[in-house]
């Protein structure tokens, strides 16, 4: 029973054993899974990274990528796209070769393990089976020979009394000679049995013990090296895509190499470049002599031969300075009426000349002061709100800058060339079909494609004269035609009424309100100022609020820009007042507003009224 306990021992230890190996196998495959897994959303994270900082179709940040800069970021994304890639390769291949491969061997060795325990106990059942016949062999011989003692023994009693009958005697003997003959036959028993059982055990434990344990270990060692080969393949894995993933990098290092600061530089100043020359030098303002202002055309012209004539923005001598200027002071300064007002009539009488000789006591104001007022000023003009119902800029432009100017139109040339080539693809196309329905009229009618041909026979040539149209004033910005003598396009509805002689811009033929010089025509294609950009700027603008009322003392006739008439006695609305040159900005209707000499109008402000 020593033997058969401890080998006993010995298969459950082995149970054991091979138990824990598939557990260890078990939770390297679930250790594979979740790097699996691991990889898959490593992979999923960088392709929403890469998504996430691609440019958006159709929008700024795609015209953003044509610098060397973006380009080599916009290929790392890409780049992190395949790099995502293989990652996504590791966790398919990991899942594949290892994951799927050791599930199925585990359920397979746990199979093959139930069977060899199963057979080593069906081996230790039958041995333990010929052990308890060989021992009950043993005992029922034992038990015969002490029978067949004990009946010798009575036999040899009974023969030695001499009162037991000669019957009892023989009795007795054939007793003791059936015990002995069964203790014979429990020894010839017991003897065949104890061989068998020695042939048994033999064959137990030197053949069928050994080879099942021979088949478990091998069964073992199957399961250490499939898990060594999973550990490798684990590896290799990885390994075979490092390849890949270094050639993913060696392009992002290869973008970084490509990015060009001079070539990203020289972009920036081709997109804004503008075309403009840069500023004058600004005259010197000599104090010591004082200047008295005039308001006849000579007396400025003698002023400008003299060259001490005020500075002003947008003179041929002080280059196009614009461009350096906001919006709404530049259009401050084109339509505040900063030269001084007219001096009041002699007499309240309407034939009064309202636009008589200034007094020649006023002196010239001092640039320095010119400029603060300037640059503090808000924009005194309200026909610009007319510009909200221009929408877009002009189609020639004509309101950027020549540079910028330039370059939409030559996109503009190349877009119409291609619409064109498209619909020239188109007719030939058709011109081919149509040759086929006229040689198989089975195939069609070929009358029924002559329509279409015609329209694109018209689209083809609206398409060519906008080509010409474009090409014209590319050529003229690029120097190659003359400039045109007609005035440059404008939104139209400008200044309307404060025009009416059929002058388009406010910025053209600009005078003072005295009449004092009028601005050249090239000075005012200098000064042109975009549309679409006053539209933003003045769409939040509301009108000014009225503070205080005014009665005209004199009749007003403003014939200028920026000026509004007035009749002796009219009652009109005040809505800014005179900040020291000499005019103060009246309104009558909501559309009728301007500027008239302060010293004809007697102003009563309301006490309440902002900034009163």
């Amino acid at each position: 029973f020593f033997f058969f306990d401890s080998l006993q021992d010995q298969f459950d230890n082995l149970e054991k054993h091979t138990q824990w190996g598939i557990d260890v196998l078990e939770k390297y495959i679930k250790f594979v899974k979740e790097r699996t897994e691991i990889e898959l959303s490593y992979a999923k994270q960088l392709r929403n990274l890469s998504k996430k900082y691609q440019p958006k179709k159709n929008s700024k940040e795609e015209e953003e990528y044509r610098y060397t800069s973006t380009r080599a970021f916009l290929a790392t994304l890409n780049e992190m796209n395949d790099y995502a890639g293989q990652h996504e390769v590791i966790s398919e291949n990991m899942t594949s070769l290892i994951t799927g491969e050791l599930t199925r061997y585990v359920q397979e060795l746990k199979q093959e393990r139930k069977s060899h325990f199963h057979d080593g106990r069906k081996a230790q059942q039958h041995i333990e089976t010929c052990w308890k016949q060989l021992e009950a062999s043993k005992r029922r011989f034992e038990r015969d020979c002490k029978e067949a003692d004990r009946a010798q023994q009575y036999f040899e009693k009974m023969d030695a009394d001499i009162n037991v009958t000669k019957a009892d005697v023989e009795k007795a003997r054939q007793q003791a000679q059936l015990r002995h003959q069964m203790a014979e036959d429990s020894k010839a028993e017991y003897s065949s049995t104890l061989q068998k059982f020695n042939s048994e055990q033999h064959e137990h434990y030197y053949t069928h013990i050994p080879n099942i344990f021979q088949k478990i270990q091998d069964m073992e060692e199957r399961r250490i090296v499939r898990i060594g080969e999973s550990m490798k393949t684990f590896a290799e894995v990885d390994r075979q895509v490092i390849p890949i993933i270094g050639k993913c990098l060696d392009e992002i290092t290869k973008a970084a190499e490509s990015v060009d600061h001079k070539n990203d530089s020289q972009m920036v100043i081709e997109a804004f470049k503008s075309g403009f020359e840069p500023p004058g030098d600004v005259d010197f303002e000599d104090f010591t002599q004082p200047m008295k202002r005039t308001v006849s055309e000579s007396s400025l012209s003698n002023s400008r031969g003299d060259g001490k004539s005020e500075p002003k923005f947008g003179s041929k001598s002080k280059g196009k300075l614009w461009p350096f200027i906001k919006k709404n002071k530049l259009m401050s300064l084109l339509t505040s009426p900063h030269q001084p007002p007219p001096p009041p009539p002699a007499s309240a009488s309407p034939s009064a000349v309202p636009n008589g000789p200034q007094s020649p006591k006023q002196q010239k104001e001092p640039l320095s002061h010119r400029f603060n007022e300037f640059m503090t000023s808000k924009p005194k003009i309200h026909c610009f709100r007319s510009l909200k119902r221009g929408g877009a800029g002009p189609e020639d432009f004509s309101n950027l800058p020549p540079e910028q100017r330039r370059k939409k139109l030559q996109q503009k040339v190349d877009e119409l060339n291609r619409d064109i080539q498209k619909e020239m693809d188109s007719r030939d196309a058709l011109t081919k079909m149509k040759d086929v329905y006229i040689k198989n009229p089975q195939m069609g009618d070929a009358a029924s494609v002559d329509h279409r041909l015609a329209e694109l026979g018209q689209n083809i040539e609206k398409l060519r004269l906008e080509v010409q149209k474009f090409e014209g004033w590319l050529a003229e910005v690029e120097g190659r035609l003359p400039a045109r003598s007609e005035q440059p396009r404008r939104q139209s509805g400008l200044y309307e009424g404060q025009n009416p002689s059929g002058v388009n811009s406010c910025a053209q033929d600009r005078e003072s309100p005295d009449g004092s010089y009028t601005e050249e025509q090239s000075q005012e294609t200098e000064m042109k100022v975009p549309a679409t950009d006053f539209d933003d700027e003045f769409d939040d603008e509301e009108p000014l609020p009225t503070i205080g009322t005014c009665k005209a003392l004199y009749t007003f006739e403003g014939q200028n820009e920026g000026t509004i008439s007035v009749a002796e006695g009219e009652m009109l609305y005040v809505i800014e007042e005179d900040k020291g040159d000499g005019w103060t900005r009246i309104r009558r209707n909501e559309d009728e507003e301007g500027y008239v000499p302060t010293s004809y109008v007697e102003v009563y402000l309301d006490k309440n009224a902002k900034g009163a």
